[in-house]
């Protein structure tokens, strides 16, 4: 069964500079869709969008944003998968069925904090044509909910970080879900399909980018929506654990600098090193404990993970 493809009506005429790519599985990116389009009419045919669906197997879902699709001003081309190919993989498949010049990677559980946001990407592509810029992420519209209330923690500390302070590590700092890159880019450098499950496959990525091309940090931030659960969160991190040391064997100078493989390197030698882990995980999921040591728990948690594969 190949791909569905659905565009609406103004696909066909548009000449876009920028292409929004929305790669989605199991999320409703509806949301999102709707936010952008409301700005459509300060963009005059410059911004596209192309969707994703990584293999959800969804029916419903599908006949739902078929039908909003082809309600949008934007021009919006809907691609729908019968089986996963991965993060790696949907984002390279995006990047051919893009016809813009500049592509933002827009993860669907994002949701813009300004009005202008699409507006400010466009411009910014068409004035000053970044090889790569990062608009920021933030938790200014992320559900409060108390399950959620570790991994707010974690991602204030270390995701919502000012666009100066990105900047002085400019790779590190460099996440799919609001990354503007510029065509020739992406073709020069594209996404490693070796990477799979969660995590790391985009700051390799970028480590790759940055020894070749300038990486640029803008004040353009978008929320986080998709906040997850203590034990999501641990299965995320179990599979990002091959995706580092995959990192860290091909780019083992740079990811030297780390402080997450610092501290993996020296738990590494501790007595009962399973044990330890075991124990930071029930730790993190405890919720009688304070929050701040649960977070610090689930980031131990992390980091002993990558002890075992580094």
């Amino acid at each position: 069964m190949s791909a569905i493809v659905v565009e609406n009506a103004a696909w066909a005429k548009a000449k876009p500079i920028l292409s929004v790519l929305m790669p989605f599985l199991r999320d409703d990116p509806e949301q999102l869709l709707k936010r952008l389009d409301a700005g459509a009419s300060a963009l005059d045919g410059a911004v596209e969008i192309v969707v994703l669906d990584d293999g959800t197997r969804d029916a419903a879902l599908t006949e739902r944003l078929t039908g909003l699709v082809k309600s949008m001003a934007l021009p919006v081309r809907l691609i729908t998968l019968p089986t996963n190919e991965g993060r790696s993989g949907g984002r390279n498949r995006l990047s051919t069925a893009a016809r813009g010049q500049s592509l933002l990677f827009l993860d669907s559980d994002m949701l813009p904090d300004t009005d202008r946001f699409l507006k400010i990407w466009a411009d910014l592509a068409a004035n000053e044509n970044p090889a790569v810029a990062f608009g920021g992420f933030s938790l200014l519209q992320a559900p409060a909910d108390a399950r959620f209330a570790v991994h707010r923690a974690m991602a204030a500390k270390s995701d919502c970080v000012s666009h100066d302070e990105r900047a002085k590590q400019p790779e590190k700092y460099v996440f799919t879900s609001n990354l503007l890159v510029r065509r020739d880019v992406f073709e020069a450098e594209a996404f490693d399909a070796g990477f799979t499950g969660w995590g790391w496959e985009d700051v390799e990525w970028a480590i790759r980018v940055s020894q070749r091309f300038p990486i640029t940090h803008v004040d353009n931030a978008a929320t986080h929506l998709g906040l997850d659960t203590v034990g999501t969160l641990a299965r995320k991190y179990e599979q990002a654990a091959p995706n580092f040391a995959r990192m860290a064997a091909r780019h083992p100078q740079i990811v030297a600098a780390y402080p997450s493989y610092r501290a993996a390197r020296r738990l590494k030698a501790l007595p009962g090193l399973p044990m330890w882990r075991s124990l930071a995980r029930k730790a993190a999921g405890t919720e009688a404990l304070p929050v701040a040591v649960r977070a610090f728990s689930m980031r131990l948690y992390r980091t002993m993970l990558y002890a075992d594969a580094v």
